[in-house]
């Protein structure tokens, strides 16, 4: 699916240039952006089919993100929040979203684990499966921001199926601060149990 995108993305550049027209990266020579895939380590984490959509990128689940066409920064400095699919996602049921870095300030000394990037409760599961996150936002979308020479940062997507008639809320300690985050009790508090599907991407500061 990633290769594919890849020829995809390459055969649009092509096509561009074929045309006459200016490429969208008027900066950068004309070549094929591929994605890398995770090692069996971190790829281990990517199950149920959970997509996580950003513009041109597609699909970024279980990929790093790729320093050309400024794609790095761009997920750190443009893009908004991205779009996230579940096929599976049963139309009467609700869900929670969360987004976390577990290697904030680095994987190597991970102090501030887990930093909170976006956290939305009572997703109807019919907008889950076309893509469109809405609910309950208890905290905001943040970008994925490593800090220089920080190495590559794992962007966790954990998906929970909502308990029925379960009011979840963020503690006002939890709300004064999005890093070291307590995520672990989060979960056992409203008896989230494990995650319905779950996905990462890794991605490091865009100038190293």
């Amino acid at each position: 699916m990633k290769l594919l995108g890849a020829v995809l993305l390459a055969a649009g550049l092509l096509s561009t240039a074929a045309q006459g027209e200016q490429p969208p990266w008027p900066d950068e020579p004309l070549r094929t952006c591929f994605f890398q895939m995770l090692s069996s380590v971190d790829s281990d984490f990517c199950r149920g089919d959970l997509e996580i959509i950003y513009p041109e990128l597609g699909d970024v689940g279980c990929t790093y993100i790729p320093k050309c066409h400024r794609y790095r920064q761009r997920i750190s400095r443009e893009w908004g929040s991205p779009r996230v699919r579940y096929p599976q996602a049963e139309k009467s049921k609700k869900y929670v979203l969360v987004l976390v870095d577990p290697d904030a300030p680095s994987r190597a000394n991970p102090r501030n684990r887990f930093w909170r990037h976006w956290l939305v409760t009572d997703i109807p599961g019919a907008d889950l499966r076309t893509g469109d996150v809405k609910g309950h936002v208890l905290t905001d979308y943040v970008r994925p921001m490593p800090p220089p020479r920080s190495g590559y940062h794992r962007y966790q997507l954990r998906l929970y199926e909502q308990p029925a008639h379960e009011a979840i809320a963020l503690s006002p300690e939890e709300r004064v601060s999005l890093g070291a985050w307590a995520m672990e009790s989060f979960v056992e508090q409203f008896r989230l149990g494990s995650p319905v599907a779950s996905t990462q991407f890794l991605t490091k500061y865009y100038e190293d």
